[in-house]
């Protein structure tokens, strides 16, 4: 196919020119690209086998996490992403609409698309997936038990990528619904992401931790990977959450992952199920 619209793949020939080729050429073959209306971006980083929209989507995704689109500003229209990309306004369509879908972003009739913020609402709906027993699902509050700079252990590393002994941050919640501690949360990060993270500035947050992650650092949470377990309450986790020594409690580890599925975030949550349970309704969250 030679149109360039909707579900299109780019044509072999034109990205065939961005790859392995001395400098200079590519330079002319990016302006012959550019002189017949394919935006250079996409000719250089573009596969073989990648519809045009996946491109334009990749595209927005730079802009995003690289900070030139911003929480809680509207990205641009659709006719003006068109432009700049080169591509039917059928494309951005397609790219955004996976976006949307991905929570990246979020339409608000009448006002525009914006990049999904990381409220409270937002974090009910995606990302806490413990609920009373008949379904109902509650605000946590927030107590924090201990914030502090260590080193990665194994475990740590694997799962944030990083090598033993690299610097993180460690953080220490307990979660209360309907008054009662139900959840510890054991946070893990890494010192090179969250540069200037403090005790104050974690603590004194004034909305979710994600949110934190966002507004603070350009961090944004896209998903998470979680395996779940059961396992025992040890002395320190029966105080903490009020259960007897030995009882049984859910184990969660979880692995937050930005784009391009880096991890930035590694947490055990340790939840006593007795009144609660897990719920994750994937029509929500996919």
């Amino acid at each position: 196919m030679t149109r360039i619209g909707y579900d299109e793949q780019m044509p072999a020939a034109t990205t065939k020119i961005a790859r392995n080729i001395p400098p200079k050429k590519r330079s002319r073959a990016v302006g012959a690209a550019e002189a017949a209306g394919t935006h250079p971006q996409l000719l250089a980083g573009a596969p073989l086998d990648v519809p045009l929209y996946k491109e334009v989507k990749r595209l927005m995704i730079e802009a995003i996490s690289g900070g030139e689109w911003v929480t809680g500003k509207a990205i641009p229209a659709e006719w003006a992403l068109a432009e700049r990309f080169q591509v039917a306004v059928g494309t951005i369509r397609k790219a955004v609409d996976e976006l949307v879908a991905e929570n990246i972003l979020v339409r608000q009739q009448g006002r525009g698309t914006f990049i999904a913020a990381h409220n409270r609402e937002r974090l009910m709906f995606h990302f806490f997936h413990i609920a009373r027993r008949d379904g109902l699902k509650e605000q946590p509050t927030v107590k924090l038990l201990g914030f502090r700079a260590a080193r990665a252990d194994a475990e740590e590393a694997s799962r944030l990528n990083l090598a033993v002994g690299d610097p993180v941050f460690r953080v220490r919640n307990v979660l209360s619904l309907a008054g009662r501690p139900i959840i510890i949360d054991s946070i893990t990060i890494p010192q090179a992401l969250f540069r200037g993270l403090t005790l104050a500035k974690f603590r004194d947050r004034p909305n979710t931790i994600y949110h934190l992650y966002q507004t603070a650092f350009a961090i944004t949470v896209v998903r998470t990977a979680e395996r779940l377990r059961a396992t025992l309450a040890d002395a320190e986790t029966a105080d903490l959450l009020r259960i007897k020594t030995g009882a049984p409690v859910l184990e969660i580890r979880r692995v937050a992952l930005t784009f391009d599925n880096a991890p930035v975030e590694y947490r055990c949550s340790l939840v006593n199920t007795t009144d609660y349970e897990y719920f994750s309704d994937l029509s929500k969250s996919s």
